[in-house]
Parts: C-alpha cells; structure tokens; sequence
C-alpha cells in the first residue's frame, strides 16, 4: 500500500496571517489568497495536485493536541485504510476522519507530538485549471 503521495499543505501560526501573506505576495511574488496560495503540480503520472500554503492565526486550535507552531498535511490514497495500518503500528490516531466535498481528512502525532493531517483529495475538485 502506497502511503503518502505528496504534501498537501504546510500550515503554520502567524501573529498576523494578512500581514504574512501580503510581505510574501510583495517579496516573493506568491499569488496569495484568503486562504494563503495554492500552488499546482503533477505526480509522477502526470495527475494534476495541489499544495496548500497558509499563515493562520497565531491562537488557532486546529493544531491541537500539538504545542508546535505548524502542522504538515500530506496526501494519502486511502486515508481508511491507511489509518488502519497506522493505528495496527501503535501510532496515535487524533480525532476522527472527516469527509468534505474534496476530500476526508484524518490526523495523526509522531514521536515528539507534531500533528500531522492526512488528505485524501477527491480528484474531481482540483482538476480545473487556474
């Protein structure tokens, strides 16, 4: 079983988010959004994937258990079948899946209690183009 296919986001706590995303559209010339900047790429058999970047606020709990500072998302094939296997190996399984209409999201710790997201992307969402 494949387990992660790519990184799905890199989200991380701002003390100001809008002030985060401006300096990184005047400096760096990312086309950031509400959202932070959602940047286009293809797999190694050429489907189309994004990546999410987001400065969030600096009090979110999104990350919670965690006390760090960001949070990774990465893209799975199976999120179901990969929480299984995950949890089979004694890795601790945060919360319970969540289903959207662009995917089902699940999260997980490693060893030194990061949180971690994992995205089962539903293709159909993400395939129009920008």
């Amino acid at each position: 079983m494949k387990r992660v296919t790519g990184i799905g986001g890199m989200f991380f706590k701002s003390e100001d988010p809008d002030a985060q995303k401006e300096w990184y559209k005047n400096h760096l010339g990312i086309p950031t959004d509400q959202y932070g900047w959602t940047f286009w790429w293809r797999d190694e058999n050429g489907k189309k994937c994004s990546t999410q970047w987001s400065p969030m606020d600096d009090d979110t709990t999104y990350f919670s258990p965690s006390k760090k500072q960001f949070m990774f998302n990465f893209r799975v094939d199976d999120l179901f079948a990969l929480l299984a296997v995950l949890k089979e190996e004694g890795v601790t399984i945060v919360g319970k899946v969540e289903e959207y209409s662009y995917g089902k999201f699940g999260w997980i710790l490693d060893p030194e209690g990061n949180k971690i997201e994992l995205w089962e992307p539903i293709d159909s969402e993400f395939l129009k183009e920008e």
